[in-house]
């Protein structure tokens, strides 16, 4: 089978707390959610064949990471940046696949850990978002 195209994958931001999701606009990439599981070193002596042993530990959310064509009048992006100065952690989704049969939302609590922007001379203005996940994140078919 082959591959999917990912054009069109969408990241949303609830706006109202209750479920109302924005579009961010001029999204170029994303990448994630990019989960991890501690591995618990549980190895003694009398572990066979001389290997180490290991337990399943703790489970990451990880992060999502997004590239944006940078707009500062664009009030999406506004809005990123409020994220960013509050407390409070914010529910996001990304949608792939967006009105096809096999569309699927990724729902994730998250914080934004980490924003830059670049000014090149021969290129667009870009603006990278890091998203750090509270909890788990949900891949869901929506289609």
């Amino acid at each position: 089978m082959p591959g999917k195209d990912a054009f069109g994958t969408q990241l949303m931001r609830d706006t109202s707390g209750a479920g109302a999701f924005a579009l961010v606009a001029n999204v170029s990439d994303l990448s994630g959610p990019s989960r991890e599981r501690a591995a618990i070193e549980v190895t003694t002596h009398d572990s066979p064949n001389g290997y180490r042993e290991f337990v399943k530990g703790l489970k990451d959310g990880g992060e999502v990471e997004a590239t944006i064509n940078f707009d500062p009048g664009n009030t999406s992006h506004q809005a990123l940046d409020a994220d960013f100065e509050e407390k409070d952690l914010r529910d996001y989704q990304m949608v792939i696949l967006p009105g096809e049969a096999d569309e699927h939302t990724w729902d994730f609590t998250a914080l934004i850990t980490a924003i830059g922007d670049a000014y090149p001379t021969d290129n667009k203005i870009e603006r990278t978002v890091t998203f750090k996940i509270s909890g788990m994140p949900t891949l869901t078919p929506t289609g």
